[in-house]
C-alpha cells in the first residue's frame, strides 16, 4: 500500500465511522437516535483508532492536514510530500462521507430537520461567533498536535503501536472541548464531507454553510503550527 493510498484509506475509514455515529444519533429511525454526545465522541475515538492502525505503515497515518503541516513545520516530514499527503486525505474524507449517506441513504429522506442533515458532513457552531469558534478549533488542534508530538516522540511517524493513545486523545478532546463547534481539528474531516454534502441529491436539505467553512479549516492549521513551535520549545 503507498502512501497515498494508505492517507486516503485511512482517512476515509474515520469518517465513514465517525460521520457515521452522527447520522446514527441525529438521523430519524436510526437504531442509535439520541445516543447523545458521549456516543458521538467514543466512536470517533475508535475511528481514529482504527484509522491510524489500518494506515500506520504505509504513511505514517496523519490523516489530518493539520497534522501533516504540524509535523513539517516541526522537521519531521518532508515539506515535498505536505501536498499530496493533504490531498489523499481530502479525497478520502469525500469519500468516507458519501459511504455514510449510501449506509443512511432512507434515514436522511425520513429526516426533516436540514441542520442535522449537514451536521452528519460537517461541523456546525453552537453558538456562532466566529472569533470564539475558531479559537477553539485552534485550542483542540493545538492539543492534539502536541500530545501526537510527544505520543510519537521517540518515532518519526504514528506507528501502529500509537494508534490507541492517539483515539483516547481525540475521545477527551471531544468530551472535554467539543461543545461549542463539534471539534472538527481536521481541515480534511470537515471540508470533504461539506463538498459532498453540497454535491450530493440529498432530500430537502439546506446550504453547506459556506460562511463558516473556512474556520474548520484554518483554525486547525493555526493550532497546529503553533504545537510544532511550542513543543520545539520544551521537547
Amino acid at each position: 500500500m503507498t502512501p497515498f493510498v494508505g492517507e486516503l484509506l485511512g482517512t476515509a475509514v474515520i469518517i465513514l465511522l465517525g460521520d457515521g455515529v452522527v447520522a446514527n444519533v441525529v438521523l430519524n429511525k436510526t437504531k442509535g437516535n439520541n445516543g447523545g454526545l458521549v456516543a458521538i465522541t467514543l466512536a470517533w475515538g475508535l475511528a481514529v483508532f482504527t484509522g491510524v492502525f489500518i494506515s500506520a505503515a504505509a504513511s505514517g497515518a496523519h490523516l489530518n492536514p493539520a497534522v501533516t503541516i504540524g509535523l513539517a513545520v516541526a522537521g519531521k516530514f518532508d515539506w515535498a510530500l505536505v501536498p499530496m499527503y493533504i490531498g489523499a486525505q481530502l479525497l478520502g474524507a469525500m469519500l468516507g462521507a458519501f459511504l455514510v449517506w449510501v449506509a443512511y441513504k432512507q434515514h436522511f429522506d425520513e429526516t426533516n430537520d436540514a441542520d442535522s442533515k449537514l451536521g452528519t458532513f460537517c461541523t456546525i457552531p453552537s453558538i456562532r461567533n466566529a472569533g470564539y469558534n475558531f479559537s477553539t478549533e485552534a485550542i483542540g488542534t493545538f492539543l492534539l498536535l502536541i500530545g501526537v508530538f510527544f505520543i510519537t516522540k521517540a518515532n518519526s511517524s504514528l506507528g501502529s503501536l500509537d494508534a490507541l493513545p492517539v483515539g483516547l486523545l481525540v475521545v477527551a478532546i471531544g468530551l472535554g472541548l467539543g461543545g461549542p463547534t463539534g471539534y472538527a481539528i481536521n481541515p480534511a474531516r470537515d471540508l470533504g464531507p461539506r463538498i459532498v454534502h453540497a454535491l450530493l441529491p440529498i432530500k430537502n436539505k439546506r446550504d453547506s454553510d459556506w460562511g463558516y467553512s473556512w474556520i474548520p479549516v484554518i483554525a486547525p492549521i493555526v493550532g497546529a503550527v503553533l504545537a510544532a513551535y511550542v513543543y520545539g520549545l520544551i521537547k
